[in-house]
C-alpha cells in the first residue's frame, strides 16, 4: 500500500492538492495521512480569551485543527467513495519542516502531495514557501501542484536531465511508477549546458533505453540565462501536464532556487510538478 503525505494549511490552495492527489491515486492501494502543523504564533491573545482555565493552549490549538483535519477527511470520504483509499489524520505543534520529516519517518511516506502559489510577478517567489523549503530539506519525493490546477488527464510527463550523474532503476523508481498510474508517456528532455559529461549522458541513455524504452527523446541547448525560458516553452508547446526533476548539485531545481533566478526570471511552472532527490 502506498503511504501518501498531504500537508494541509485549510487553504483552498492545499485542499486543491489533495483532491489532486485523490485523483492521481484514484486506482491505487493508499492511505493517505493529512496533516496540519500548528505554531502558537500563529494565534493571537484574543483567540484564546475564552479558553477555560482548565485548559491548556496547547490542547486548545491542537483540538481545533484536529476537528478541522477531520472534516477534510470526511468530505473527502463523501465524495471520492474509495474504498482503496484510507485516512488518517495528524496535527503536529512544530516547525514545519521538522515535523514533515518527522512524519515521513515515522510513517514511512512514498511520496508528499501539496499545493504551490506560483509566481504572480517579478521578483516574486516563484513556490509557496513551505513548498520551496520542503522539496530543498525533505528526501522524500514531493509533488508540488499548482493553484487551481486539477487532473483531467496525464497523457504526457517530462523528465529533465543535464546528466550530472548517472541513474539507476531504484532512483527513479518513483518516475516508473508515475508513468504507469495513467498509462503515460515519458519524454526525456536532455538539457546540454556547461555542466554536462558526456560519458555520463551516453550511459544515460543505455539506461534509458532499457528501463523506459518507450519514451521519447528530447533534446535544448541552452545557456545559463536562458535555461528557464526554453524549459518552460517546452512544457508550453508540447502540452506536458507534469514535470518531473532531480535535486542534485549543479541540477535544474538547484538553480531554479537561486534569488538570481527567481529574481530576473519570475519562472512559473504552471503544471503539476515532481522533485526526487539523488545523492551524488
Amino acid at each position: 500500500m502506498k503511504t501518501i503525505l498531504l500537508p494541509t494549511d485549510f487553504s483552498k490552495n492545499s485542499i486543491n492538492a489533495i483532491n489532486y492527489a485523490l485523483e492521481l491515486y484514484r486506482n491505487e492501494a493508499c492511505k493517505f495521512y493529512v496533516l496540519n502543523v500548528q505554531r502558537a504564533s500563529t494565534y493571537i491573545s484574543d483567540d484564546l480569551m475564552g479558553v477555560s482555565t482548565s485548559a491548556t493552549i496547547y490542547n486548545t490549538i491542537i483540538d481545533a485543527a484536529k476537528k478541522s483535519v477531520t472534516n477534510i477527511i470526511s468530505k473527502i470520504k463523501k465524495q471520492y467513495h474509495n474504498e482503496k483509499h484510507e485516512f488518517e489524520a495528524i496535527v503536529d505543534y512544530d516547525n514545519f519542516i521538522d515535523s514533515i520529516n518527522q512524519v515521513t519517518a515515522k510513517y514511512d511516506i512514498d511520496m508528499i502531495v501539496m499545493g504551490t502559489k506560483g509566481a504572480t510577478g517579478l521578483a516574486k517567489v516563484v513556490f509557496g514557501s513551505n513548498t520551496a523549503r520542503v522539496m530543498q530539506r525533505c528526501k522524500t519525493p514531493v509533488l508540488a501542484i499548482p493553484d487551481g490546477y486539477t487532473l483531467s488527464g496525464l497523457k504526457k510527463i517530462a523528465f529533465t536531465t543535464n546528466h550530472i550523474t548517472t541513474f539507476n532503476i531504484k532512483q527513479l523508481s518513483v518516475l516508473k511508477e508515475m508513468t504507469a498510474l495513467h498509462h503515460s508517456k515519458l519524454h526525456i528532455l536532455h538539457i546540454a549546458d556547461k555542466f554536462q559529461e558526456a560519458q555520463k549522458q551516453l550511459q544515460n541513455m543505455n539506461f534509458f533505453n532499457i528501463y523506459f524504452e518507450e519514451a521519447e527523446h528530447d533534446y535544448i541547448d541552452v545557456k545559463n540565462k536562458d535555461m528557464f525560458k526554453k524549459v518552460h516553452r517546452y512544457l508550453k508547446d508540447n502540452n506536458v501536464e507534469m514535470f518531473v526533476m532531480i535535486s542534485e548539485r549543479h541540477s535544474f531545481i538547484e538553480r531554479l532556487f537561486t534569488r538570481h533566478a527567481l529574481e530576473k526570471f519570475a519562472f512559473s511552472i504552471d503544471v503539476p510538478f515532481l522533485v526526487i532527490h539523488i545523492d551524488n
